[in-house]
């Protein structure tokens, strides 16, 4: 039996899947076992707490507490862990559909596994983009 390129790499990205997505779950059972905050059931809460705090405008204890609590969740090492997920699927996908090929041309189905790809680099951006925030927190250094 002869490996390929193309299916070691698939092969990698697989364990690669797992490890993330392993991260992920339980990054994501910590999260759900917090206890919630009244401004986080509020449908757009978290958006409106973190818009005030971009714009710089007047916060209440309650909502300074609030975004400080979700800026730390979201800029967690463990929440890179999500994006990871997405793009080490995306990587299996790609290559596992190359190393059918054999060589062959690409088809379209390959091509399908760069919109999980570039999803999560989307997903990474605005969780750098929330990390900033930190920052404008009152009292940050």
């Amino acid at each position: 039996m002869s490996s390929t390129l193309f299916g070691n790499l698939a092969i990698i990205a697989l364990v690669a899947l797992l490890v993330f997505a392993t991260c992920m779950f339980i990054y994501t059972v910590r999260l759900r076992n917090r206890p919630s905050s009244p401004l986080a059931e509020e449908v757009g809460g978290t958006k409106a707490v973190l818009n005030k705090l971009r714009k710089r405008e007047p916060m209440s204890q309650q909502e300074i507490d609030f975004a400080a609590q979700t800026i730390a969740n979201r800029s967690s090492p463990m929440a890179y862990s999500i994006p990871a997920t997405i793009f080490s699927l995306g990587c299996f996908y790609v290559l596992g559909s190359l190393e059918q090929l054999h060589g062959a041309t690409p088809s379209e189905r390959t091509f399908l596994g760069v919109i999980p790809m570039i999803s999560s680099i989307n997903i990474t951006a605005q969780i750098l983009r929330v990390a900033k925030l930190r920052k404008r927190l009152p009292g940050a250094g």
